[in-house]
């Protein structure tokens, strides 16, 4: 029981720190919006969190969004990165494919885009490829 109840707390201290950092996400310095990407790259790469993402997908959809237009450079790389491991999290069913749906247009914009960075290319463009081949149901 207690073994059971101790999971449970650190679970729960998990998505608190996890909706903290979504939340920073939203925040007017660049500086803490890194730090929140990172950690979100972080966590998405070593736990499975699919149902918690599942019912947060559009607030974090959102967020990475306007990471990715009003971002620069590291900013924008890492926004990439954690799309991808969103897109991985949420598999290939309908959530998946809206996430990646509703990103595409604009990581096709990043990826050329001459002004932006050469790693937020190649984080978009990998993004891109990745969630195309595991969330769009549409063969073209």
């Amino acid at each position: 029981g207690s073994e059971a109840g101790g999971e449970q707390g650190l679970e729960e201290e998990v998505e608190d720190r996890l909706k903290e950092h979504m939340d920073n996400l939203l925040d007017k310095s660049a500086k803490t919006r890194q730090a929140a990407l990172q950690s979100l790259h972080l966590a998405l790469s070593s736990k499975t969190l699919s149902e918690f993402l599942l019912e947060r997908r559009l607030m974090l959809t959102d967020s990475l969004e306007k990471c990715l237009k009003k971002g620069k450079g590291d900013e924008q790389a890492l926004a990439g990165t954690v799309l991808t491991l969103l897109c991985l999290q949420m598999g290939s069913g309908p959530e998946g494919e809206e996430v990646f749906h509703s990103l595409k247009p604009l990581l096709i914009s990043v990826l050329t885009d001459n002004t932006a960075s050469t790693g937020a290319r190649q984080s978009c463009a990998t993004a891109l490829g990745m969630c195309c081949y595991i969330a769009a149901a549409d063969l073209e």
